[in-house]
């Protein structure tokens, strides 16, 4: 007796820059009656960075739970976006606020037009001068690379990232990662991984471009990576003193295959001091997959 079921995945582009590049990730809807194996196998055939699975929820509008081909994860931004795009392109969402509901707790949801927002909390900073020149080591990069004033620190807004400021867009482009390093330092500090950027953009009105580094978690490299734009979108006002509401990040354009990925971060704030973040950008669908599991 054959006992496998078929399921249908989504695979929408998230944080696309005008209407190109992206990060994709799997959506899966009406997932209540898939067991976590059930999910990780899925995630693992589809081999995304990221699926999010979504299903019922008694506390939030929807539950979503987010696999990466290894493992489960308590948020993920690009999967996110892609799947409140897709619910809203489909009509199954009519209301601009939204929420979901996660292993760690509930997030609000913003839909503005074609693009989505979710919630990340206030940043929370850390400093790594412990792991500092292994971190410079595990980049191929020199204290001489680094923005002049500027620490590398791990910031959490409900993951934490190391995130590393260089001088020039061509010192960000020739990074040369030493990923079993990265992974073991990601392990020390408990990271998603290294989101490494510079302040030259390919648009004046962009704030920074950024290359992600997530080896712990299965991810050599990613093109948009919305948990750790809002960390630096903080870091940017905190640190470096760029003192605007919205920051406009770009993502991917220095993979080995570009994908060049914008994404949007608004930053709440009371009296000068951020309370509340939100991080968008614009989810496509691209294509759906039949995925068949036991």
């Amino acid at each position: 007796m054959d006992n496998s079921k078929k399921v249908e995945v989504q695979i929408l582009n998230a944080f696309v820059d005008n209407n190109k590049g992206g990060n994709p990730a799997g959506v899966v809807l009406n997932a209540d009656d898939l067991t976590n194996e059930q999910k990780l196998k899925i995630a693992s055939k589809i081999g995304l960075s990221e699926t999010a699975f979504v299903s019922k929820s008694e506390i939030a509008a929807f539950k979503l739970d987010f696999f990466t081909p290894t493992r489960q994860i308590a948020h993920c931004g690009h999967a996110t976006i892609a799947t409140f795009s897709y619910l809203s392109q489909s009509g199954l969402i009519n209301n601009p606020r939204s929420s979901k509901q996660t292993i760690d707790g509930i997030r609000e949801i913003l839909l503005q037009g074609e693009l989505a927002f979710m919630e990340q909390k206030a940043p929370i900073y850390g400093n790594t001068n412990k792991q500092e020149e292994q971190i410079l080591q595990s980049l191929g990069l020199t204290k001489n690379d680094i923005l002049k004033d500027a620490p590398i620190l791990l910031v959490n807004t409900g993951n934490s990232f190391v995130i590393v400021p260089v001088k020039s867009a061509k010192i960000l482009q020739n990074i040369k990662p030493d990923y079993a390093l990265i992974s073991q330092i990601s392990d020390e500090l408990d990271l998603i991984g290294f989101y490494v950027f510079c302040t030259e953009a390919s648009s004046p009105a962009r704030e920074a471009s950024t290359r992600m580094f997530a080896p712990r978690y299965g991810i050599e490299e990613e093109a948009a990576t919305g948990m750790a734009a809002g960390p630096l979108a903080c870091y940017l006002y905190d640190i470096l003193g760029i003192k605007k509401d919205r920051m406009l990040i770009e993502q991917g354009w220095f993979m080995g295959q570009p994908s060049p990925s914008l994404i949007i971060v608004d930053l709440l704030l009371n009296n000068g001091k951020i309370t509340k973040i939100m991080a968008g950008g614009k989810g496509i669908l691209m294509t759906s997959l039949s995925v068949e599991i036991a």
